[in-house]
């Protein structure tokens, strides 16, 4: 397995992909490498379908086997509810939602994880989708063994910054930094944008940052200088920003996520992209800046409804897959061969959850279920 030296670096390359998306597979091969695996891939799931949508991905997972997996298999695999009820940024295993026997015994993983020799699934949700996840996966085999506290430790320090790369990435839309383009991309943002120099001084800023600085709530100007309301804030964004002019690993492992309150208490969130290495030093060389801080008001991630229901009726992930199997199946016999499991175990999991809910009956289930679905809650 790779040194953790090879870090810093891989931070890097991550900041590069949010700029250039053509970048994604190399940065999966190297953090597969660091974390221990087989293949990487970042997908979403969807935990009332059971869509799997793979948006970039590197390694050996055989094309025959993600066809089956798309096909046949998605339906059965058993992770999926975990997944995407997982904390955002938190590594979840196999062994945090289920025994690794009784994984072993369904018809999921004898008929597709087994042929493979996969004996595990280091996975981390990045951003939420109204019932699903945008995830971060790393397959292992025999040879990486199971998921241990050196392999959690390694996707912490990785995970963080792939998300904010993402998002950044996702905000900009554009797949190179070209800087003609790159102006007149970041004027079309809802997002406020600032390049600034290690000093904080604004060198550029789009139309919707120059809206913040004259409403005043959460930043303005001093002098030639961006600064923050939140006096806190303001000195970590400094820090952060001074840092980025030694390049990525100097202000990569520091984070570039900085929360504020504005003057009308209402939540802010700056996020940082140093402009000093790789891809982006073409923006950095136009405009002498050396980061681009993006300042919008942070938005509440709304619970998916089975996030709801599992914390309302403190159901175990367990309890909840077999839920929403009965719900969306139809019976004990269907979800036992949808989930891979023994229709004794569906039935025990099944009492507990008309226990918790106070329910007796398939049909107060539907409705149950369909009662958290109100848009209201979307």
């Amino acid at each position: 397995m790779p040194d953790v030296e090879q870090i810093p670096t891989l931070i890097g390359d991550i900041y590069d992909a949010a700029l250039d998306p053509s970048r994604w597979t190399s940065v999966l091969q190297k953090t597969r490498d660091v974390v221990g695996g087989s293949a990487a891939a970042v997908f979403s799931k969807d935990a009332r379908t059971k869509n799997l949508n793979v948006y970039y991905h590197c390694g050996g997972i055989d094309p025959r086997y993600q066809r089956l997996y798309i096909e046949k298999y998605e339906k059965l695999d058993p992770s999926t509810t975990a997944h995407v009820l997982g904390e955002i940024e938190e590594t979840i295993a196999t062994a945090d939602f289920m025994e690794l026997d009784d994984l072993q015994d369904t018809r999921f993983y004898q008929e597709w994880g087994r042929p493979q020799g996969l004996v595990d699934f280091a996975a981390a949700v990045l951003d939420r989708t109204a019932t699903g996840a945008i995830l971060l996966g790393v397959f292992r085999q025999h040879q990486h063994g199971l998921v241990d506290d050196d392999t959690r430790w390694r996707m912490r320090q990785i995970v963080p910054h792939i998300r904010r790369a993402m998002l950044i990435g996702k905000a900009l839309e554009f797949k190179t930094a070209e800087a003609d383009a790159f102006a007149e991309t970041l004027n079309g943002l809802s997002a406020g944008m600032f390049l600034v120099d290690q000093d904080g001084r604004i060198i550029h800023a789009n139309a919707s940052g120059q809206v913040l600085l004259g409403e005043g709530t959460a930043l303005c100007k001093a002098g030639d200088r961006m600064r923050l309301t939140d006096a806190a804030a303001a000195r970590a964004l400094k820090e952060i920003v001074a840092a980025a002019s030694n390049g990525d690993h100097a202000a990569g492992i520091k984070g570039i996520a900085v929360p504020l309150t504005g003057r009308d208490g209402e939540p802010y969130a700056a996020h940082v992209l140093p402009l000093t290495s790789g891809t982006r030093r073409r923006v950095q060389a136009h405009y002498s800046a050396v980061a681009a801080v993006f300042i919008r008001k942070a938005e509440i991630e709304a619970p998916s409804p089975p996030e709801v229901i599992a914390t309302h009726y403190q159901l175990t992930p367990t309890e909840l897959r077999v839920l929403l199997a009965i719900v969306e199946i139809g019976g004990v016999r269907e979800t036992s061969d949808a989930l891979g499991i023994g229709e004794s175990t569906v039935k025990t999991h099944l009492h507990r959850v008309f226990s918790k809910t106070g329910t007796s009956r398939q049909a107060d289930l539907v409705k149950l279920v369909a009662s958290f679905s109100s848009p209201l809650l979307g």
